[in-house]
C-alpha cells in the first residue's frame, strides 16, 4: 500500500508537468502549439509533445555536418560524445515544450537565460574539450553568407576556448543558457527535467529588492520541495532495480 501510495504521489507530480501541453517558440519552422511527433530518429525525449517535425530530427543522426544553415563541422569532425551533448541543446531548443519558458523578450526565436546544471556543463565541457572550434559565441562569432557559417579566426581545442564547464554553457550560444546555482532546480536536458519543471522559473533577476526577502524564502521552500522530489525518484530507482536483480536471480535459478 505504501508503495501504492508514493507512486500515485509521484504521478502526480509528473502530471502536474508533463500533462501541461507548454507552448512553442516562435520560429517559422516550429509549430504553433507542441503535439505529438512519433517515429523521430533523434529528440526522441519529446516526441510526446514537440514543437519540431520529424524531418528536422533527421538533420541530428551521426555524423552530424550541418543543421539548418549552420555547420558544426568547420573544424573537422565532432566525436561522438561531444556530438551528444550539443544534440541534448539542439533537441532542447527546437523540440522542447518548456524552452518557450526562457523566450527572450527582445528576440522571440530565441532563448534567454535557460537554467542549466553545472553538472551538465561540466559533463559537456570533458566531452568536447579535446574538439575543436574557430568560434566562442556561435551565434555572434561567425562570418555569415547565403552559404551559412565561416570561421573568422583559428581552429583551437574548447579547452583552450572555454575556461571551464560554466563558461562553455554561458558563451556558447550567447545569452541563450545560463547556470542555475541550485543543483535541483536546473535542467540536464535529459528525462529528468520533466520532474523539477514546477520548480523551474524564468529569470526574475528585474525583480524590485523589496521583494528579495519573500523571494528567497520561496526559492528556498522549492528548493527542499525539489530535493525531496529527486530523494523519492531516486529510492524509486533503487527499489526497480532491486526488483529486477531479484527477477534475474529467479530466472536463473529456473
Amino acid at each position: 500500500m505504501r508503495l501504492l501510495l508514493a507512486a500515485l504521489g509521484l504521478l502526480a507530480i509528473f502530471c502536474s508537468v508533463s500533462c501541461h501541453k507548454g507552448a512553442c517558440l516562435e520560429r517559422m519552422d516550429h509549430k504553433k502549439s507542441p503535439s505529438e511527433e512519433p517515429d523521430m530518429p533523434e529528440c526522441q525525449l519529446y516526441s510526446n509533445a514537440s514543437c519540431c517535425y520529424r524531418n528536422f530530427t533527421e538533420q541530428l543522426q551521426s555524423p552530424v555536418s550541418k543543421v539548418d544553415n549552420m555547420f558544426w563541422d568547420k573544424c573537422g569532425n565532432i566525436s561522438h560524445r561531444c556530438e551528444k551533448f550539443m544534440k541534448r541543446i539542439e533537441c532542447f531548443y527546437q523540440c522542447s515544450p518548456y524552452a518557450s519558458r526562457w523566450k527572450n523578450p527582445n528576440y522571440p526565436v530565441g532563448l534567454l537565460h535557460a537554467p542549466l546544471c553545472l553538472s551538465f556543463c561540466d559533463d559537456w565541457f570533458e566531452a568536447c574539450k579535446d574538439d575543436l572550434t574557430c568560434a566562442k559565441n556561435w551565434l555572434a562569432d561567425f562570418e555569415w553568407n547565403y552559404d551559412g557559417n565561416h570561421c573568422k579566426n583559428s581552429c583551437i581545442p574548447y579547452s583552450k576556448m572555454y575556461a571551464n564547464g560554466t563558461d562553455l554553457c554561458q558563451s556558447m550560444w550567447g545569452h541563450s543558457f545560463t547556470v542555475a546555482s541550485s543543483e535541483c532546480r536546473c535542467l540536464r536536458l535529459d528525462e529528468r527535467d520533466k520532474a523539477v519543471m514546477k520548480y523551474l522559473k524564468p529569470d526574475d533577476s528585474s525583480s524590485s529588492s523589496s521583494s528579495s526577502s519573500s523571494s528567497s524564502s520561496s526559492q528556498s521552500s522549492e528548493e527542499k520541495s525539489c530535493k525531496r522530489v529527486m530523494a523519492a525518484l531516486q529510492k524509486e530507482k533503487e527499489e526497480e532495480a532491486k526488483e529486477q536483480e531479484k527477477e534475474s536471480e529467479l530466472l536463473e535459478n529456473e
